[in-house]
């Protein structure tokens, strides 16, 4: 995953939670890896832009996890494709992930304080 401007820091506290975001974009049903990447920018309002070279070893590490799971398919395009479904495993390791993810977040809201400074 990068950032979109190479400039702007918006996209540095992202680094290493993209299994996160798989995992999420994967909640609604199966995908294949174009999708997920589509679906990862386009709910960022393109802030964070996923390259394959960061995705498809993300996937193959979940799917080594066993959090995910893939299956052969044909595409919109009527291509051979390889989907990837959420396991339950997945679906649990989201939870706790994303609680720590939160966490995370409101604790370096209550250092940075106000926005008035």
């Amino acid at each position: 995953m990068r950032r979109k401007a190479r400039s702007d820091s918006r996209g540095e506290m992202l680094r290493g939670t993209l299994d996160l975001l798989v995992l999420k974009t994967l909640i609604p049903g199966p995908a294949h890896g174009h999708t997920i990447a589509h679906v990862i920018e386009k709910t960022s309002d393109e802030v964070l832009q996923v390259e394959h070279g960061s995705l498809y070893p993300a996937l193959h590490r979940l799917e080594d996890r066993e959090l995910i799971a893939s299956f052969w398919g044909t595409s919109e395009s009527n291509r051979k494709a390889k989907y990837y479904r959420i396991t339950p495993q997945g679906r649990e390791h989201l939870g706790q992930e994303r609680n720590r993810w939160e966490a995370l977040v409101q604790a370096v809201v209550r250092v940075l304080g106000p926005a008035t400074e």
